[in-house]
């Protein structure tokens, strides 16, 4: 919904400057406040407080250092379908909770319900890992060759 020069996303009102901030943000999330004041004609402190408001309504809910997996000796990446067993969510959602291998995993519409996106040093150490989710119900994996887009928020509009 726009209202004169703001939106409203996710109940909270942002303007042009908010985009702009995130927009930044989700580029290098290391930017420094003046850096940002200066693309957005405000102060430092003003870019500070946007931030905080930003983060207070859980608009911005996290930073990280995205990596480099090869470089740390994750050289297989994959998707694994699941057709989860309704008996077991509990075990399962703790089983990749807890795994170190488990970079995200989304309920998903279709045959399978679950969407694993994993990371292994080597198709052995994946299909082991296949193995023991394969104790929560069916699965197919497809092996990533190269990813043309890496993981990045939505490109928001500036309303321009």
């Amino acid at each position: 919904m726009i209202l004169f020069n703001k939106i409203k996303l996710g109940g909270c009102i942002m303007d042009k400057t908010d985009i702009i901030i995130i927009s930044e943000l989700q580029k290098n999330a290391r930017v420094s406040l003046k850096e940002l004041a200066e693309k957005c004609f405000i102060t430092s402190p003003a870019i500070a407080a946007r931030i905080n408001r930003l983060e207070t309504n859980g608009i911005i809910k996290s930073y990280q250092a995205v990596v480099d997996l090869p470089k740390l000796n994750y050289n297989v990446k994959a998707f694994i379908r699941l057709q989860l067993d309704p008996t077991l969510e509990p075990q399962f959602y703790q089983f990749v909770r807890e795994s170190k291998h488990v970079l995200q995993c989304d309920c998903v519409t279709g045959d399978y319900s679950q969407l694993i996106q994993v990371a292994f040093e080597n198709t052995g150490a994946l299909d082991q890992f296949v193995n023991q989710v394969s104790q929560f119900g069916k699965t197919s994996t497809q092996i990533v060759f190269t990813t043309s887009i890496d993981n990045r928020g939505p490109q928001l509009s500036q309303g321009e």
